[in-house]
């Protein structure tokens, strides 16, 4: 049996910052702002951690964009820890990646791969359930996910359909994973809600070391042997961002869940007894800030009248006013202005792409 105290985690915060565009750009996407509370998203991820996990212990695999961004909200990481990709190669390499500079510091260990963005209050019942999958990952070959109980038919969600409990860990019952499924139609979502059986995937995935260098090797032998790569260079006295130029721009760009969780035989799910949203657009924030008596939410400087269900944020000094309008999105930045129809949220990537190909200043 591992060493239940040998456990790391490895915090993911890459992304482009286009979904919650003006307000996020390239050097500093949804994570590094206050999108849902007082605190970057990423501060409040790594402050909500087990407590019995050292600063030592934590990682933070980001782009070099955004790596002085990440310590600058995050003081309390270390430095050689926060690690900033040089190039985008999403979460298959990262988590390679992880495994890697896990492994170098205890081959034993066990370790979680976290999202940063994941808005979270009830951090006593996450710490619970992220032990729990510890001790699940720690004791077994298995890769322990955590699922969410749907409340609605999302089509915005990847899910996992759970099969039959077998057995619990720290008193929470251990379900078998059937399959990960991708995000649905409305019908289909509709139907997963009503079966009982699928939950949201919240992207929080925990294993031990070995078990996830088996998987890489296994179902991503080029993934592998690139990282073997960067172990060979690390080993040579090169030093990794170096190292991570040179093998980076040779990894496949693919998803973890594509990669090996679709592929891996053996997988648990524990349901999340804590709330849990990952922010994934604008509409977001009205299921976290009070609306008025018209349902607009209403962020800064803002006059409405005969106005309904908008969003609006105003930067500071700046005072937005709606009058007879319904159902819009509005956000300023000093250099930027966003509007938009709330049931155009999905757009906005596309439009981000487009300004940038002329304004790149504004990316």
């Amino acid at each position: 049996m591992r060493d239940m105290s040998d456990k790391f985690v490895v915090i993911m915060a890459g992304g482009k910052g286009e979904r919650f565009w003006p307000q996020s750009r390239l050097a500093r996407p949804k994570q590094l702002l206050p999108i849902v509370g007082d605190k970057a998203m990423i501060t409040q991820t790594v402050e909500r951690l087990p407590k019995d996990i050292p600063a030592e212990n934590v990682f933070v695999i980001t782009n070099i964009e955004q790596r002085d961004a990440v310590l600058e909200v995050c003081p309390q990481l270390l430095p050689e820890r926060v690690i900033g990709e040089p190039i985008g190669r999403d979460t298959a390499a990262a988590v390679a990646l992880a495994t890697l500079l896990v492994k170098r510091e205890s081959p034993d260990a066990t370790f979680a791969m976290l999202p940063a963005d994941a808005a979270i209050h009830d951090a006593e019942n996450f710490a619970k359930v992220i032990d729990a999958c510890f001790a699940a990952a720690a004791t077994s070959s298995v890769i322990a996910t955590v699922g969410i109980s749907p409340t609605h038919p999302a089509t915005g969600y990847g899910y996992i359909h759970r099969g039959s409990t077998q057995e619990a860990d720290k008193g929470m019952p251990v379900y078998s994973v059937k399959r990960f499924v991708e995000k649905p139609d409305f019908e289909t979502a509709e139907a997963y809600l009503a079966s009982g059986e699928y939950l949201w995937n919240a992207g929080m995935f925990l294993w031990s070391v070995s078990t996830i260098e088996g998987l890489i090797r296994e179902f991503t032998p080029d993934l592998y042997e690139q990282v073997q790569g960067i172990e060979a260079d690390l080993d040579s006295g090169m030093g990794l961002a170096a190292s991570m130029g040179e093998h980076y721009p040779k990894l496949e760009k693919i998803s973890v869940d594509y990669a090996i969780l679709e592929k891996a035989p053996h997988v648990v799910c524990l349901a999340a007894t804590f709330d849990w949203d990952d922010v994934g657009e604008w509409t977001a924030l009205e299921r976290h800030f009070p609306q008025d008596d018209s349902g607009n939410t209403l962020r800064g400087d803002v006059f409405v009248e005969n106005a309904g269900n908008n969003i609006v944020c105003a930067d500071e000094g700046h005072t937005i006013s709606l009058l007879g309008v319904d159902d819009l999105i509005v956000v300023q930045t000093p250099d930027a202005t966003l509007i938009c129809k709330k049931d155009q949220t999905q757009n906005i990537k596309t439009l981000v792409k487009r300004i940038g190909e002329s304004r790149p200043d504004l990316m």
